[in-house]
This record gives structure tokens, sequence and C-alpha cells, in this order.
């Protein structure tokens, strides 16, 4: 009797301890120790770094700074002191992994520790959620107590992949917006984001070699209206945009400092509509095409040439130079056959490399993406469709139709991250209400994300370590602008964000309802156009 009452009491208090809006973190810390009184930001609060964290400091500081309405002062110093906030890489704290952190806050100082940079910028993220939600705002906030409460927590991920992909091909979004997101994935520890560049409806990324990509390829002379199935038509208004070089640098360099690395993604040989109108010779008719208007799975894809596979191993060439990612996407779903069918080339190449058939030459084509990928030390990453002709030997799946493939591909010794439809689409309705803005379909309501458990149960521990980490995908189809695709986003990527990062065990939807209400406060003042979710 007394041994159950004791495990109860304990059950109340790490419930209690994970509903205290005081210490409202998301994602959910893994050991949370709160003790008795405060320690207050003051105007003469020091930022203490060493020489591997004095760039976290900065940031640090500027990112309280608006609402403060004065700059913390940072200083590269060997000894901490009181009225201080202590980042320091201690390599004794190497059992947490290169994420991991623990903080501590007394009433004499705020210290962050890790194994590595990485775990100190974590540590900074749970720090900015520790203080009064004002601290979000964007200008000074008179009369706050700067307090944040004592604590103790120790840190680690659960997982090593904790993604976010935008589609920006179907509709493109502004360079400024997507450093606002990229704020919003660091902020829940998100650290993969994954940029769909290219697809049937615009080329979003200058390649220098070949300038018609964007000259032709990134603009749509319209957008069908609605659903292809409701025949509303089209709205008669161009569209495009892309990202020059120097905008993908900055990007890639604002996330390098939030420690997010951002995957890009180069569609191939599917998808291929927007590259083919830009250069004929791509496709395998000859065919003048426009860049698509239309959405769903299309017809036209690349040829098997040698020249077409050398002019995209070109454009791999500028996207290595650009992305300095380990993994470069090259996406391989959705691949209809037919026009190979139907052409003499594609039939003769077959011959000529002894292929039975059309599916194993869409794995000869990703083979040869893979050794050229390998070659230079990069990882290729595919949709799971790449499983299909034959898996090249590095290559890496993302499992969307459901959790089949990834099942295959871990029993067989590939690298997974967990992207099905039923859990991860946020393209997907959030709630069955005609007021919801139009959606490509299906329903993932937010419980339903914070529910979903990435590594399948039909895998033993041995092919379980293949499950890399799992993704939130955002398609475009029907989503035009970034408020839209705010308020598509959050807060199920945040569910899924604390899916990724805390252990299943220690996860409790009402824990995140009530840690998401104080979240809920940030994302107002930093001007987030989430879904309200229930009280």
């Amino acid at each position: 009797m007394l041994k159950r009452l004791s495990t109860l009491l304990i059950a109340c208090a790490v419930w209690a301890l994970a509903n205290d809006t005081s210490v409202a973190v998301v994602p959910l810390p893994v050991k949370i120790e709160r003790s008795s009184g405060h320690f207050r930001l003051k105007h003469n609060t020091l930022v203490i770094t060493d020489r591997e964290t004095m760039s976290i400091g900065m940031l640090l500081s500027r990112c309280l700074a608006p609402a403060l309405g004065y700059k913390l002062k940072v200083q590269d110093a060997v000894h901490p002191r009181d009225n201080s906030i202590v980042l320091v890489v201690d390599p004794e704290l190497a059992r947490l992994g290169p994420e991991g952190y623990v903080l501590e806050v007394t009433p004499r100082r705020v210290t962050v520790h890790a194994s590595k940079p990485a775990g100190v910028f974590y540590g900074t993220q749970t720090l900015r959620q520790l203080l009064p939600p004002q601290i979000f705002a964007s200008e000074p906030q008179k009369g706050v107590l700067w307090k944040i409460p004592c604590v103790r927590i120790e840190d680690q991920p659960r997982f090593a992949w904790r993604g976010a992909l935008i589609d920006v091909a179907r509709h493109f979004m502004p360079k400024d917006f997507i450093l606002k997101f990229i704020d919003q994935l660091a902020l829940q520890k998100i650290n993969v984001f994954q940029l769909h560049l290219t697809d049937d409806q615009g080329w979003r990324l200058e390649i220098r070699k070949y300038p018609l990509l964007t000259k032709i390829g990134s603009i749509r002379k319209e957008t069908r209206v609605g659903r292809p199935r409701d025949n509303q038509g089209f709205d008669g208004k161009p569209h495009g945009g892309f990202y020059s070089q120097a905008d993908v640098k900055e990007i890639v360099q604002y996330a390098s400092e939030r420690f997010i690395n951002v995957v890009p993604e180069i569609e191939m040989p599917g998808h291929a509509q927007a590259a083919i109108a830009a250069y004929p010779e791509l496709g395998n008719t000859g065919e003048k095409l426009e860049v698509r208007t239309d959405w769903g799975v299309n017809k036209h894809i690349f040829n098997v040439n040698e020249k077409t596979i050398r002019f995209l191993q070109d454009v791999l060439d500028e996207v290595l130079e650009l992305f300095p990612s380990r993994f470069i996407h090259v996406g391989g779903d959705e691949v209809p056959t037919d026009e190979w069918k139907a052409s003499p080339e594609a039939q003769a190449r077959m011959k000529e490399l002894g292929l039975a058939n059309e599916t194993e030459l869409h794995g000869y084509f990703i083979r040869r993406m893979d050794q050229f990928l390998t070659c230079r030390g990069r990882r290729l990453i595919g949709w799971d469709e790449i499983l299909e002709g034959g898996l090249a030997p590095g290559a890496t799946v993302m499992s969307w139709r459901g959790v089949k493939g990834g099942i295959a591909a871990a029993k067989t010794g590939h690298d997974v991250i967990m992207t099905p439809t039923s859990h991860t689409y946020f393209d997907y309705s959030q709630a069955k209400d005609p007021k919801e803005p139009l959606a490509i379909g299906g329903f993932i309501p937010l419980e339903k994300v914070y529910q979903y458990e990435p590594i399948p149960p039909e895998l033993d521990a041995a092919s379980a370590v293949h499950i890399l980490g799992t993704q939130g995908q955002l398609w475009t189809e029907y989503i035009a602008t970034p408020e839209h695709l705010e308020y598509m986003a959050f807060p199920r990527l945040t569910a899924l964000a604390e899916v990724a990062w805390t252990p299943a065990e220690k996860k409790n939807y009402e824990s995140f309802l009530e840690r998401l209400r104080v979240h809920a406060q940030r994302w107002r003042l930093l001007n987030v156009n989430f879904r309200k979710f229930s009280e």
C-alpha cells in the first residue's frame, strides 16, 4: 500500500512540475528539478562565455534586447561571477551527446553547460522560455520583473533528426519569412530545415550555369483555383520568385548560427516540368512545355540521356557549393514512366544497361546521383520510391507513404526519416470545420500528431537505430501566403518537435496543452499566425 502511494505521489509531482507554467518549456526537457527562488535579470547582468560560446552569447543578448530595452554585455571570461549568465563548453558532459545540456538557475547566476556548442545553444532556448512571455516582445516592456525560476534541467534529444520541410516550389515564400520561420524552428529545438526548391510549378534556386532555370522556370502564368475536382479554373495571375545564390548563403548562415542544417531538395527524375520548360532537351518528347499551372502527379519527367544526367550533376555541383549539408535530397517520388516506355532513346538505354524494366531504370538514375554525391563526401536522401528500383548503398529514405518503406529500409541497414502522411503532413486539415482554410485533404488534428511514435514496433533494436528521426511537411499547393503556412504549421509542428525531442515515456498531452497555452503568448508577441487550439 505504501509503495503504491509513493508511486502515485511521485507521478503527481512529475505531472505538477510539467504543468508548472513558470517552467512552460516546449519541447519538454528530460529532467527538471525545481527549487525555491528566482534569478533576476538586471541592466548590469553579464553574459559570460568561453571562446566556443561567444557567438551564442551574442545571439542571446540580441534576442533579449528588444523586450528588455537594453543589451546585456557579453564577456569572454575565465571565472563566473554573480549576476551573470554563464555559457560554457564542458567535455565532461559528453554523456548527454552533442546536443544535450545542463541548465542551472540559482538566485546568484544562471549556468548553461554542454559538451558541444549545439547543446549550449539549446540550453539558451530553454532559458528564453523560462523568462516571462513578454521577453518575446519586439519593443521594451515596462514594469516587467525579468525573473527566472530556480531550476536544474538536464536535457538531451531523443532523435538526431528533428525536421521541418517547406515547399517553396508550388508557392514561393519570401526570404524574410524563411528567416522568421527558422527562428521558430530554433526555439523548438528543430535542427533540420528542408527546402523543396524545384517542382513542376516552379524552379526557385539560381543556377549560374543554366540561367533559364530561373528566367523561365521560376514563373508560371497562372495557378489553379481550388482543387482540380472542383473545376473552378485558374486565377489568371502570374506567380514567381526565386532565391539568388546570395539569398541562399544568407539563409544557410542564419540557420547555421541557430544550429539548423538546411537540406536542399532538387527533384528528379519526376516533378521536372519547370526545368523542362526552360530546357526542352531535358524531356522525353522534345515538346515545348510551359511551367505547370495545375497540381497532381505529372507525366513529364527527365529523360535518361547522359547529357541530362550531366546537366543535373552540374546543377548539384552548384548546390553543393551553396549548401554544406551532408544530406542532399533528390526527391525520387511520383515518377510515372509512360514517357520512358514510349521513348526509343529510353528503351535503347535500358537495353544497353541490361535493365529489365522502367522501375530499374529509375533505380539506375538514382544510383548515378548517389555515386556522384558520395564521391563528393555527401549522402543522397530521397522519398521512399527510391527503394523500388534497387536502393543505392549509401542512400537514406524518407518514408512518406506510410511506414512500410521505412521498415524495409531500416531492416536492410539504411537510415530512415519517418515522414508518414498519417501524422506529419501539415498541409492536411486540422479540423472538420467548413470555416477552415482550404487544405489538400486528409485530417490530422493536433492530438494525433502528439501521439505519433516514430519507431515502428515491427523493428528490433538493431534495426531501430536506423530511424534517425522524424519531420513535418508543409506542401504548398493550397498554401499561398506566409500567414497561411504558419497557420498550418503551428501548433502541430510544435507537437512533432516534442515527439522528436522528449522521451516517449515522459510525453503527456494534457501537460503539453498547459505549456502550449503559455507558448501561445510568445507566438502572439512574435506575430506568428498560429491556429487556436483546444483550451
